[in-house]
């Protein structure tokens, strides 16, 4: 009887094993959620057109090339606007870390219902106008293509913030996380 307790033992112990490591062919991966992280950006271009003429009137850079780095940015332009015009200003995003570089401008549009651009100016005669958006509804702004009016003459401030805004995106600055932040000092003349 002892050794018909140890062999059902053994036979129970040997089942389990096998059934216990057996795959379940019913069972389906579940896949990994998507992570939907901010982009790595080191420079920032604000291209300008004189819209009464269609010429490029300037490109203003902020290039810190090792992002959110210890090294200090290698370039931060002053904005120098003329008064009282008006530019076509379009904002073109690089991750200058590898090489060739990303064009970040790209996924920004692709994404364009978890992004937005916002423009902060302080103590200068200037104003700006969305001329993009996104496909959300009702549509909201992006800020990759706009329009800026100069008035007086005057020095002050202009912020670009770019923010990221996944499934949550609804016109506001207080909204998500900073992809990028950059005050340019500015002059109009």
């Amino acid at each position: 009887m002892k050794n018909s307790i140890i062999a059902l033992s053994m036979i129970t112990t040997i089942g389990l094993a096998i059934t216990g490591c057996k795959k379940d062919d019913d069972l389906v991966d579940v896949p990994q959620p998507v992570v939907n992280e901010p982009e790595i950006i080191t420079s920032m271009f604000l291209m300008l057109t004189d819209s009464a003429t269609s010429t490029p009137f300037d490109t203003v850079a902020f290039r810190d090339l090792d992002g959110d780095g210890a090294n200090a940015p290698v370039q931060w332009d002053t904005l120098r606007l003329n008064a009282n015009t008006t530019y076509m200003m379009n904002v073109l995003l690089l991750n200058e870390i590898p090489t060739p570089a990303d064009t970040i401008s790209n996924e920004v549009a692709e994404e364009a219902n978890d992004h937005q651009f916002f423009f902060n100016i302080a103590g200068v005669s200037l104003t700006h106008t969305y001329l993009d958006q996104d496909t959300n509804t009702p549509p909201l702004p992006l800020g990759l293509v706009n329009k800026i009016r100069t008035g007086a003459a005057g020095t002050g401030t202009f912020q670009v913030v770019l923010k990221h805004q996944p499934g949550i995106k609804d016109g506001q600055q207080t909204t998500g996380d900073s992809d990028v932040d950059v005050t340019f000092q500015t002059i109009i003349q």
